[in-house]
């Protein structure tokens, strides 16, 4: 029988500052990091709730994981068919809608633009973008509706 083991994922985040004059007064700045991942990120929240609009926030994140997870789903589904992609770019996009309650990211629209060098069917490629979607870690780990709406280009038929 084949030996399972937890996959474990640890960050640190720090935060100093005072709570003491209010919400309004208070740094959202503060700092992630992910050993033995080398460098940490300054993060903050998003400008509605008074973060820095020039540092990333944790909306953000949540949104770049899922358009990282479904790139790197679908380049190990393509690799292993022997499929020459050459490019792949992404302008994912993430809703919190206000008045849903409890907010949270309730759609991630992703749309990624896949650059294949070689002979391919778009079909079969949508179809491997799809298959890649079913294993993509972080979207089996969100409740949030995830579409994709990939444009395939073929550089060569």
């Amino acid at each position: 029988m084949a030996e399972t083991r937890d996959h474990i994922y640890t960050v640190d985040c720090r935060w100093k500052g005072s709570t003491g004059e209010g919400y309004e007064a208070y740094t959202r700045e503060h700092v992630a990091a992910a050993p033995p991942a080398e460098g940490e990120l300054t993060l903050s929240s998003d400008p509605h709730y008074r973060g820095d609009p020039k540092l990333l926030n944790p909306e953000q994140l949540l949104v770049m994981a899922a358009a990282s997870c479904q790139m790197l789903s679908f380049l190990a589904v393509a690799a292993r068919k022997r499929l020459n992609v050459v490019e792949y770019e992404d302008h994912a996009e993430g809703v919190m809608p206000e008045q849903d309650k409890p907010m949270r990211i309730a759609r991630i629209m992703l749309r990624p633009r896949i650059v294949i060098d070689g002979p391919a069917d778009p079909g079969t490629v949508e179809n491997l973008v799809h298959l890649a979607h079913g294993h993509c870690f972080i979207a089996n780990s969100l409740k949030t509706d995830i579409r994709i709406e990939p444009q395939i280009v073929i550089l060569k038929l």
